[in-house]
């Protein structure tokens, strides 16, 4: 099937700077397959904008003057919006960070990085990819963790290729690109994945890394 047949995905740009709302959206208008629905700048258009038109994906400022990130994903939740949200921030705490994966955030993208690398991780937490670099997953890693992690992680240890595995999941890696660093199949790593999943009671690699990030910290 050609490019031009494959789904467009609509977006919805949430920042309470007109310029480079206005920016990102000619930027992203311009990728194939790409349609910003809307812009807006503040949580209420937002989630009026929501309620009429099918969105695919959220990219969402965390400072919003009054209010933050935080409140649109709980407004955003309470109304059963079930797209991807990244966060497109100049910056955000790691705690704040690690509260907003916990939330439902498919990953953070930071604004000074280049429009073609924000269209890539858009594609990717689409493709249920969790977008971090590492330098913020090590800030995220080293902050505070939560006073139940070391009791939850002694009930359910990983192992080592759990652990290698986890590693690369949260380096954004695909399925086939973590079996080729490893040196194992594709259905070695779905399989460990799937042992990842049951160990802690999530379905999805998003929601893998914030149970890790909040619960078992002192495994990886």
């Amino acid at each position: 099937m050609p490019k031009a047949a494959e789904q467009t995905v609509h977006i919805l740009l949430l920042d309470d700077h007109s310029l480079f709302r206005e920016s990102v959206s000619r930027l992203l208008n311009a990728e194939a397959g790409f349609d910003v629905v809307a812009h807006c700048g503040s949580i209420d258009q937002a989630i009026q904008i929501l309620k009429r038109s099918p969105i695919d994906v959220v990219l969402l400022d965390f400072d919003l003057g009054e209010r933050d990130g935080r409140e649109f994903m709980r407004l955003a939740k309470e109304h059963g919006f079930k797209g991807k949200v990244l966060l497109v921030t100049a910056g955000v705490d790691p705690a704040a960070a690690s509260e907003l994966l916990r939330s439902g955030v498919a990953g953070v993208f930071r604004k000074h990085d280049s429009a073609a690398l924000l269209a890539q991780g858009i594609r990717d937490v689409l493709a249920g990819k969790v977008w971090l670099d590492q330098q913020q997953l090590q800030s995220m890693l080293t902050a505070d963790a939560p006073a139940s992690s070391s009791e939850h992680s002694k009930t359910r240890k990983f192992t080592e290729r759990e652990r290698q595995v986890l590693s690369f999941v949260f380096e954004g890696l695909a399925n086939k690109e973590i079996s080729t660093r490893i040196g194992v199949s594709e259905a070695s790593v779905k399989s460990t994945l799937q042992q990842l999943f049951s160990k802690t009671g999530v379905r999805t690699r998003s929601q893998l890394v914030r149970v890790v990030l909040e619960h078992y910290r002192d495994q990886i």
